[in-house]
């Protein structure tokens, strides 16, 4: 079955290029009605090339690191197309020192904008796609936010907690059918292009990573996954956890922990979370059965 977006509105943040122009280009040629997103020129002229392709779009220029600018970009789509269906938080700066050199005002503007910036829009939406019991809402990580890289302590930061959002609104939206996914793309595009060697830059174009984000605004889409994206290939990233060890208190000190270390960490049968009680209880039972066994 063909995915489709026929009646649907999207926002698409930092959609004036790169990423979030080929989000919002895609989202337009699959029916959509899209509000292109950005602070520079670039809207204007992604909202012409949706509807020279006979698709409906409007730019707004809002900084997402301002409620008061979101409210007015959302107040603007309400009023146009009555609702949100579909929010893209795409919009990104970087600031990239080592952190020795950073300051913190750059810390903080990387934060603000895809942090703080993607919890503004997705506040905006929130509850009306609660009250008409839908919502697809996707968050923009990174490969620096899951593994780390050189020099992006802020960028990383933002990005990692884009995971933390999700978790947790996925779980807040589920009996109002929002679901929640956030990807995690590799792209060559003006944030990116004095990063990558030339024969990798060549191959990571956005348009190779959007199929993956059309999937996860869809209809049918799953909530709760974080799908790494780039150059035509799509993986699935998992936070899991190993079983645990129960020391009896007698052996709780930080030099049994070293001496067991290898067998604390063994992930031969680690498992995801459903959520953070589901650690909880997995220590607790872990205890009360060396309790029942006389441990």
């Amino acid at each position: 079955m063909d995915i489709r977006f026929d009646g649907r509105v999207a926002i698409v943040t930092g959609a004036g290029g790169g990423l979030g122009r080929c989000h919002a280009l895609g989202l337009a040629a699959r029916g959509a009605k899209v509000v292109v997103n950005d602070l520079g020129p670039g809207a204007h002229k992604v909202v012409a090339e949706i509807e020279a392709a006979g698709g409906v779009a409007q730019a707004h220029g809002a900084d997402v690191a301002n409620a008061a600018e979101v409210a007015d970009m959302i107040a603007a789509a309400e009023k146009a197309w009555g609702r949100i269906d579909i929010l893209v938080n795409n919009a990104g700066v970087l600031r990239d020192k080592s952190f020795a050199k950073m300051e913190m005002a750059d810390f903080q503007r990387v934060v603000d904008v895809h942090l703080i910036g993607s919890a503004n829009c997705t506040k905006a939406v929130w509850n009306g796609m609660r009250e008409r019991n839908y919502g697809r809402i996707v968050f923009t990580s990174s490969s620096s936010g899951l593994y780390g890289n050189f020099g992006q302590a802020n960028y990383g930061a933002a990005k990692a907690a884009m995971v933390g959002l999700m978790n947790v609104l996925h779980q807040e939206g589920a009996k109002n059918n929002i679901r929640v996914n956030t990807l995690a793309p590799t792209a060559r595009t003006a944030m990116t292009e004095n990063l990558l060697p030339a024969d990798a830059a060549a191959l990571l174009s956005p348009e190779s990573v959007t199929p993956g984000l059309l999937f996860l605004v869809s209809e049918n889409a799953p909530s709760r996954v974080i799908l790494g994206a780039g150059a035509g290939a799509f993986a699935v990233a998992h936070i899991l956890e190993s079983p645990g060890v129960y020391l009896a208190e007698s052996e709780r000190t930080p030099e049994t922990i070293a001496a067991r270390f290898a067998e604390i960490s063994d992930l031969a049968h680690a498992a995801p979370m459903e959520n953070a009680f589901g650690q909880t209880f997995k220590f607790t039972s872990l205890a009360a059965r060396a309790a029942k066994d006389g441990f």
